[in-house]
């Protein structure tokens, strides 16, 4: 064997032995375990659904009129205070007043038509008793008597209705309250068919106002009544209400929307919310942004649900790792070191982020979550003597282009 052969093989087991010590150094270096750890601690856990809804007064009356005509005074307008039985629209009543004079002079003439009847019938009776008149004429008489006691009753109904109807055209307020619409001006005419016209609406009281939201029905298994609510409303973008639910509407409401390829029905039922309104910020009929908390526990000790799932095995642990393992359905792990420890835990409610514990570890104890390979530098350049590398030693990724850059 000449001297460079010798040379050359030599040459060639440095690279070899090079490149294996790079290569496990660096494939050790590059990827390191870490843990992500979290404190027992008491929070809050809330799971939420959430929905539109409508801000609406809690009492809410609709003032209509009976009867047609025309408006002759309204006493009342926009956000008036009333009180109940106070006068706040009055109908011209001229046609009723005649039609109430003309059906009681119709009464007057059937009560003195059923009092001669009555009479005659009475004193029929009595000769007819006495076989003095024969039984055609007694009959006739008590014919003509029930005629006329009929047509004196119908007319009293009539002069009932009448006088009722000419009572229709003072308007009055039915309850306490504020105008919140009216809907008529003086000199209108408003006719009573099928439908009685709203003249005004009248809230009850602002301060005590209401949500009716449309509720998914995909979501409103959860929802019950008592249940915490907060909403807010454009109007005061910056403001959190708060309110609770106060019914669950049992009738749904569809709401039908189509496009140009197909048509879908939308079911939600109507779920109520109460919503306090002492400073009169909520007004009727603006829109709300409703978050309905159908699980909600606060001052709860709890921990994130993925310690739960976390278990120390390879590869998110070292070879050479202690587990000190437990029985117990579910767990939580702490780490000193290199050391793992279960705990045995009893777990509450839970909304997937979250998990309540009850017992099982104290508050303040600091439990892994979870493990995960990172990646950092290599240490083979930062181990090695300072000084010029051998020629033939190959460097780590990426050293070439550093000594291209020199």
């Amino acid at each position: 064997m000449n001297k460079k052969t010798i040379i050359l093989a030599v040459v060639i087991g440095v690279i070899v032995i090079g490149g294996a010590v790079w290569l496990w150094g660096g494939s050790k270096g590059k990827h390191q375990i870490a843990y992500a750890t979290a404190t027992v601690a008491k929070g809050e856990i809330s799971e939420s659904v959430t929905a539109t809804g409508t801000i609406e007064p809690v009492t809410e009356v609709e003032v209509g009129t009976q009867v047609s005509g025309i408006i002759d005074k309204i006493y009342v307008d926009y956000n008036s205070i009333v009180k109940q039985g106070q006068l706040i629209a009055e109908m011209d009543r001229a046609t009723l007043e005649s039609t109430a004079a003309q059906t009681r002079a119709n009464r007057d003439g059937a009560k003195a038509e059923y009092e001669y009847q009555q009479k005659l019938y009475e004193r029929n009776k009595g000769l007819h008793e006495k076989k003095l008149i024969a039984d055609t004429e007694f009959e006739q008489s008590e014919y003509n008597y029930h005629m006329a006691k009929a047509n004196y009753e119908s007319s009293e109904a009539s002069l009932a209705t009448a006088e009722r109807n000419l009572s229709y055209t003072i308007i009055t307020a039915p309850i306490d309250g504020i105008v919140i619409s009216r809907d008529v001006e003086e000199g209108q005419t408003v006719a009573s068919g099928f439908e009685t016209p709203t003249l005004f609406t009248i809230a009850a009281d602002l301060t005590q106002m209401q949500v009716v939201a449309d509720v998914d029905e995909a979501d409103i298994g959860g929802v019950e009544e008592g249940q915490r609510v907060t909403f807010t409303v454009d109007a005061y973008p910056n403001d959190t209400f708060e309110g609770t639910v106060t019914q669950i509407r049992l009738g749904e409401s569809s709401d039908n929307s189509s496009s140009t390829s197909s048509s879908s029905t939308v079911v939600t039922y109507e779920v109520v919310i109460s919503a306090p309104n002492p400073d009169l910020k909520l007004k009727p009929r603006l829109t709300a942004n409703v978050t309905i908390y159908t699980l909600d526990r606060t001052d709860v000790l709890c921990v994130p649900a993925r310690a739960l799932r976390f278990t120390p095995e390879e590869p998110l642990i070292t070879p050479d790792a202690i587990v000190n393992d437990c029985p117990g359905e579910h767990k939580l792990w702490t780490r000193e070191g290199n050391t793992f420890t279960a705990h045995a835990v009893e777990v509450g409610i839970s909304n997937g982020i979250s998990t309540e514990i009850l017992s099982g570890v104290a508050e303040g104890t600091q439990v892994v979550t979870e493990a995960t390979l990172s990646s950092s530098a290599t240490n083979a350049e930062a181990a090695e003597p300072s000084g010029e590398r051998s020629p033939f030693m190959p460097g780590p990724p990426g050293s070439d282009k550093k000594d291209k850059k020199k």
